[in-house]
């Protein structure tokens, strides 16, 4: 014990050498409590994804710890060197600001990302932070949902402890010391109490205090960037066992190469100048669109028949086209719909790049039908602002835009922060029709009741599908929408429109309940996340049921529509195709949001995954394996693996340039 007493004393010595006592109480009162907090959030976060006790590694923890203590004490010895450089003047004012400024920003990072860990099960990465830094607004529903009241209380007690807190913890001990001070200290001929205690050294710095000022900010430039470097801990994904900040940095340089990388890519603009030419196959007739939110193809009766979810859709499904393997291309609502209603892949980017003027490269499909006299309409429950949606559905060429704002609200109740139960559109849905029936139309019906919250919607009654009590009221939402299906069929129906109308019945994307430790949607690159229904009800064509074993995509869809309205397209071609002459072995390419978290690609059973760094790359045999279990990944060769990946990422950087380059209309 008098030895460890003797190296405390000889460190505390050294440390005395650089910094003031007043200074050492500032530097500690802070440092310490963002330490405890860091390390307190992420062991919670540990512990939730700790594996049953029968695998449990004792080492775990402490190697998924690794990067956040080499955080810590890089930060501590950099900002130790940083005052001891800066001892006065100017320079010693900027960095006591940009200390505190740091902890502060520090607090926020670690707590937001422990949150957004525990909503989701992903990590904060940098694309996710730009775009709502960018769009705060946006960020304002999902996060006031997802967030337990005692998040916000652990947040405002730190950020109102390290604003004030060390300040007050310094002046208060420094005074304690004045008052009491050590008779010791002040003997000789010249005593003098506690000199640079009350103010800043009177002195510059020695060279023996030069040299460790400089070598306290090396080290602590090194252990930073060692936690960028930490790599995956026991098993889990490399991001997570990064500390947060070192991870907002790490993936914004992945983000700042992959973008750099992909400049040269030439963009493709298939249907920049197309446009629908009438055959003699050419019927005017009604098109719906009827867009159930955040519905996996799991999750519904038609394709699980021990889950009486949708047993309505079931019966309708007997009596019309149904595909046996659907998917979205990114699973996100805003994503989603530019592929229903262009036939385009999405940007793969965060933002909503499509909302933007003249952003997509190419008429929508409800702006080629405009132009051969089809009145089209939009209405959807959710609100209006939510990610530029008024802007994003006139890019998509509609002549007609309604949510729920300008609609009758009272009698309906809220299923989640983005909007109301979706019978609420039936009212403006069926004014609309009336009045422009005498015109072959195209309306999207955009529903949002089984989007997260999951609020509890009561109207048609409530089952107890599981005793997990999330996904019990997902699918009480889901069970809603059959309902809601129904209701919109039925109103085609007493308008006398039903039996000349194309229904195309959709789920925009999955949401997974930690099939594969994560929930939501955004970052769901599994099956659970991307495979949907896809049903399409038209008596005219498939009045006695017909199925199509897939793989389909949702830019199957304006060729499906185009098709079966009997146009051709002119100066164009459509990437996807008719639902009813899919391909066998065609590739299929996925992104997730945020940008560069996930991606993949399907090529007939076989799917790879790329997770650009975060996480080890995954294999499967769908066939074999549909619920994504044996990753493959170990047993494909070095040379197959490079093969998939340059090939994903080609499609990553082409599905871009779409849109990030001004196409020639000439």
């Amino acid at each position: 014990m008098r030895g460890v007493g003797n190296i405390w004393v000889a460190f505390r010595d050294r440390l005395s050498d650089l910094l003031s006592s007043r200074d050492l109480i500032y530097f500690f009162s802070l440092l310490v409590p963002l330490a405890v907090l860091e390390l307190t959030l992420k062991a919670i976060g540990i512990y939730a994804e700790t594996p049953p006790a029968s695998e449990f590694s004792f080492w775990k923890p402490i190697d998924l710890l690794r990067s956040e203590a080499q955080f810590i004490l890089g930060y501590a010895l950099l900002w130790i060197g940083l005052f001891a450089a800066l001892r006065r003047g100017i320079g010693r004012i900027v960095v006591l600001a940009l200390f505190q400024f740091s902890a502060v920003a520090l607090v926020i990072v670690v707590t937001v990302a422990y949150q957004y860990y525990r909503s989701t099960g992903t990590v904060l990465n940098y694309g996710i932070v730009a775009y709502y830094l960018a769009t705060p607004g946006e960020a304002h529903g999902a996060v006031a949902s997802d967030s337990p009241l005692w998040a916000w209380y652990v947040l405002s007690a730190a950020l109102l402890y390290v604003l004030p807190g060390p300040l007050l913890v310094t002046g208060f001990l420094s005074r304690r010391r004045t008052e009491e001070p050590n008779t010791a200290e002040r003997e000789g001929p010249n005593p003098e109490p506690f000199p640079h205690e009350a103010g800043l050294p009177r002195r510059g710095m020695t060279r023996t205090q030069f040299l460790a000022a400089g070598s306290g900010t090396a080290a602590g430039v090194f252990l930073f960037k060692e936690s960028l470097l930490a790599g995956p801990a026991m098993g889990a994904v490399d991001s997570f066992s990064r500390a947060p900040v070192s991870n907002l940095v790490a993936t914004g340089l992945e983000q700042a190469r992959l973008e750099e990388a992909a400049k040269d890519v030439q963009a493709r603009h298939p249907l920049i100048n197309a446009s629908l030419r009438p055959t003699e196959r050419t019927r005017r007739r009604h098109v719906a669109l009827i867009h159930l939110e955040s519905t996996r193809e799991r999750s519904v009766t038609p394709y699980n028949g021990s889950l009486e979810t949708m047993p309505y859709l079931a019966d309708l499904a007997k009596s019309s086209l149904m595909v046996e393997r659907a998917y979205t291309t990114i699973p996100h609502t805003s994503k989603a719909i530019t592929s229903v209603n262009t036939g385009l892949y999405p940007n793969p980017t965060t933002d909503i790049i499509e909302a933007r003027k003249g952003a997509i490269p190419a008429s929508g499909l409800a702006g080629l039908l405009a132009e051969q006299g089809y009145q089209t309409a939009w209405f959807q429950s959710a609100t209006e602002t939510f990610e530029d949606r008024p802007e994003l559905v006139a890019n998509f060429g509609y002549g007609h835009f309604q949510a729920y704002e300008a609609m009758n609200t009272e009698g309906y109740e809220r299923s989640n922060y983005l909007g109301y139960e979706d019978d609420i559109v039936l009212e403006p849905g069926r004014a609309w029709l009336k009045e422009n029936a005498g015109s072959p139309t195209l309306v999207q019906f955009l529903g949002v009741t089984p989007h997260d919250q999951y609020l509890p919607i009561h109207r048609y009654g409530r089952k107890r599908f599981t005793s997990r009590q999330m996904l019990d009221r997902y699918l009480n939402n889901v069970y809603y929408d059959d309902f809601w299906v129904r209701n919109v069929i039925e109103m085609y129906r007493q308008l006398g429109l039903y039996e000349d109308t194309i229904f195309m019945i959709y789920g925009d994307h999955g949401e997974g309940f930690d099939e594969h430790g994560v929930r939501g949607h955004d970052g769901v690159i599994w099956e659970e996340g991307l495979r949907t229904p896809l049903i399409v009800h038209d008596l005219q064509s498939f009045d006695g049921g017909e199925r199509v074993a897939g793989p389909a995509h949702l830019i199957d869809f304006a060729p499906t529509i185009v098709d079966m309205l009997g146009f051709e397209v002119v100066d164009g071609e459509y990437p996807g195709r008719p639902l009813t002459d899919l391909p066998e072995d065609r590739t299929m390419y996925f992104s997730c949001r945020p940008d560069f978290l996930s991606a993949a690609r399907i090529q007939g059973d076989q799917k790879y995954i790329y997770h650009f760094g975060h996480r080890t790359e995954e294999y499967y045999d769908l066939k074999l394996d549909p619920m994504e279990q044996q990753n493959l990944i170990a047993k494909v060769s070095k040379s197959e693996i490079d093969r998939l990946r340059a090939d994903l990422l080609k499609w990553h950087a082409e599905a871009r340039a779409e849109y990030d380059e001004k196409p020639d209309q000439s």
